[in-house]
């Protein structure tokens, strides 16, 4: 059984990711997701660990699990990591290797296939920094899914939104081979 780690990071389309969760378990995928903890006020881990059957991490220093090193040995772990939704900050994390929490430490650690699935206000997707660090995560071999043109959280209808989530999940399962 192929094995994903979904990093989950704080925008408004975190709901999605559930989606993402249900779908890829009902196609065999073993799901494992990680948290930001902005990503927590959206969604909570307790809904990803019903869908997942996994317990749900958030802090790279919590050991009250197990004694693993959790940030490594899920990085180590994966089959994929994907991240949806891919908010500007996590972005920018994961392109200029700030590893300050549980997601941007895990994928520092990871040596598997990356997609990147962005989801953002669209003036937050068009500046210029996000620009550049997009380009320097496709630079470095990760595959970007989406963002779509939809209705955003502030009410524009524009570039920005979450890929739908069949194309995520149809992303994932070419990546795996499957």
């Amino acid at each position: 059984m192929k094995k994903v780690l979904l990093a989950v990071s704080g925008g408004i389309a975190v709901y999605k990711a559930c989606d993402i969760v249900s779908k890829l378990t009902k196609r065999n995928v073993d799901v494992q997701v990680i948290m930001t903890e902005n990503a927590t006020k959206f969604v909570t881990p307790l809904t990803f660990e019903a869908l997942s059957k996994h317990m749900v991490f958030t802090d790279t220093f919590d050991y009250s699990y197990d004694a693993s090193i959790k940030h490594i040995s899920l990085a180590q772990e994966a089959d994929l990591l994907c991240v949806a939704p891919a908010t500007a900050n996590i972005m920018a994390k994961m392109a200029h290797g700030i590893a300050d929490d549980m997601v941007s430490s895990t994928f520092l650690a990871a040596t598997c296939p990356v997609l990147v699935c962005p989801a953002m206000n669209t003036n937050m997707y068009e500046n210029a920094a996000t620009q550049a660090n997009l380009r320097i995560l496709e630079e470095r071999g990760m595959k970007i899914v989406g963002p779509g043109v939809g209705k955003l959280a502030c009410g524009d209808v524009a570039k920005g939104v979450l890929a739908p989530v069949d194309d995520i999940v149809d992303a994932i399962m070419e990546t795996l081979g499957q």
